[in-house]
């Protein structure tokens, strides 16, 4: 049997470590999360303006009292009727082993958190053609209390009415201005989802987040017809599922999505950061709770309206904020008489303006696209948003034969008159890009039932290797084992090679 002596292992263990130090270098790579889109509601049902505008005006005033340093904003609803529940939801797993649940995406709070086994008054069943889960930490191999001694519990990351209970843990209280609440405990568990790893590579990867688990349920909340598992918050706070992934490098902070307008809704969210060609970006107002940013001016046909730009600035209770929460448009006051009388003005003869239930309409014989004039929305740093009239118009029906359209935008009032909130009508069919790191957001036209690119990023600033969602799935820790195995036979040989050559 060969033997090696001592200067001989010493050259080999140099060769080896050399060949690991060229073969093998230490670089930090961010994966993109994907999370696939659904609508919560079918396009097929009727609903009222009033409904929607009510609904998002409890809404509203929720934001309000959050920028005055108060209430988490979680999207509750305002009305009974399912098709204004919440336009967009996203499945997630949690738990060991995995467990699936239905949460509404909202961009205007930051706790993850879904319904315990355990809750008391929360509904058992949904209108939404969707079946309920219950998160039982008992259930879940990997489930952690967070006790009161934890930084997650710290008042210096928290934006809720947080607590100690008698048992160490540390619970959570969210209530808001129209009596809907829910309370609970935060609890360490596993999150899953899939990673793009390369171009036509997609793997399963899991995560440990901290996350809420309400154990009560109150006013809207308890709504059988409404239901759903919980509330993934996209906000900037330091418990947002963003935040804390970012923060372990485990993806970039920037997120992204592209809703789907047309047909049954659905779209793409990513964590991480969509690329594509024609997106601008608008800085972020700095020290803001929600996503505000600098809208400067209205353009109708390409001509500028005559607004005071004061109007938007932001301030306490006033500015401009895209919120994936509200499903209309709402423009302060001194915008929106100005814009729909541009509107009107624009329209030929053929048109009829026409006032439906307060809400100014209009009864249109051909198609709006071809009639009706373009509207640009001007914001800092150059970069501008482009309406289609069927991102700032609405389709209620047939009268007399011709189309009624109405106004999608509308004017801000009672809590929320100083705010200018931009929903989902208009953020719909375009990729929004929302950059953490560089404190932007970016949009640009597209359509959002067909595929994307992905980023993934080595660095804050570099990207490489751009991969196209949904194309292949595979498993990275087989990726990973083989890759292990292969280096291992190599060393194999190349020891056995250096025997030899050492005899």
């Amino acid at each position: 049997m060969a033997t090696l002596k001592p200067t001989k292992m010493l050259a080999l263990g140099l060769l080896i470590l050399g060949l690991l130090s060229v073969t093998v270098p230490v670089s930090v790579v961010y994966c993109a999360a994907l999370l696939p889109l659904e609508r919560a509601f079918p396009l097929d049902r009727p609903v009222e303006l009033e409904e929607l505008i009510a609904r998002d005006g409890v809404r509203h005033s929720r934001l309000l009292q959050r920028v005055a340093g108060g209430v988490v904003d979680f999207s509750v609803q305002g009305s009974s009727d399912p098709f204004i529940v919440g336009l967009y939801f996203t499945k997630v797993k949690l738990g060991t082993p995995p467990r699936e649940f239905n949460v509404q995406i909202d961009t205007g709070s930051d706790i993850l958190w879904v319904t315990c086994s355990s809750c008391s008054n929360c509904p058992q069943s949904s209108g939404l053609a969707i079946e309920l889960s219950f998160f039982d930490t008992a259930s879940s191999s990997t489930a952690r209390l967070v006790p009161c001694s934890d930084a997650a519990c710290s008042p210096a990351v928290q934006t809720t009415a947080t607590q100690c209970s008698q048992s160490n843990q540390c619970t959570y209280s969210f209530q808001y201005g129209d009596g809907s609440g829910t309370s609970g405990y935060y609890v360490n568990d596993m999150v899953y989802f899939d990673t793009i790893l390369g171009e036509s590579l997609v793997a399963n990867s899991s995560a440990v987040v901290v996350f809420g688990c309400s154990s009560y349920q109150s006013g809207d909340l308890t709504k059988t017809d409404k239901a759903v598992d919980g509330i993934f918050g996209f906000g900037q706070g330091d418990l947002s599922v963003i935040s804390q992934l970012s923060s372990r490098r485990i993806t970039p902070r920037v997120f992204s999505h592209c809703l789907k307008g047309d047909g049954s809704g659905g779209g793409i969210l990513v964590l991480g950061e969509i690329l594509e060609p024609g997106i601008v970006y608008s800085p972020l107002v700095p020290s803001q709770p929600h996503y505000n940013v600098n809208l400067l001016s209205i353009a109708v046909n390409e001509q500028i309206l005559q607004i005071d730009p004061a109007v938007f600035a932001t301030s306490t209770n006033q500015g401009t904020i895209i919120d994936s929460g509200t499903t209309l448009a709402y423009l302060v006051a001194e915008a929106y008489d100005p814009f729909v009388s541009a509107i009107t003005g624009a329209v030929p003869p053929s048109v009829t303006p026409t006032i439906s239930k307060g809400n100014q309409c209009y009864l249109v014989p051909n198609s709006v696209n071809e009639i009706f004039p373009s509207v640009s929305l001007n914001f800092a740093g150059d970069a501008s948003m482009v309406l289609k009239p069927e991102e700032y118009l609405t389709h209620f029906g047939f009268y007399d034969g011709a189309a009624l359209w109405c106004m999608g935008f509308q004017k801000a009032q009672g809590a929320g008159s100083m705010l200018t909130i931009l929903g989902d009508i208009v953020l719909k069919d375009k990729i929004f890009v929302y950059d953490l790191a560089h404190q932007r957001i970016g949009w640009t036209n597209y359509d959002c039932s067909s595929s994307v690119n992905v980023s993934i990023t080595t660095s804050k600033d570099e990207f490489i290797n751009p991969g196209q969602l949904s194309l292949s799935t595979s498993s990275q820790d087989m990726l990973f084992k083989v890759l292990q195995m292969s280096f291992v036979a190599f060393l194999m040989h190349l020891i056995e090679f250096t025997e030899f050559q050492f005899l």
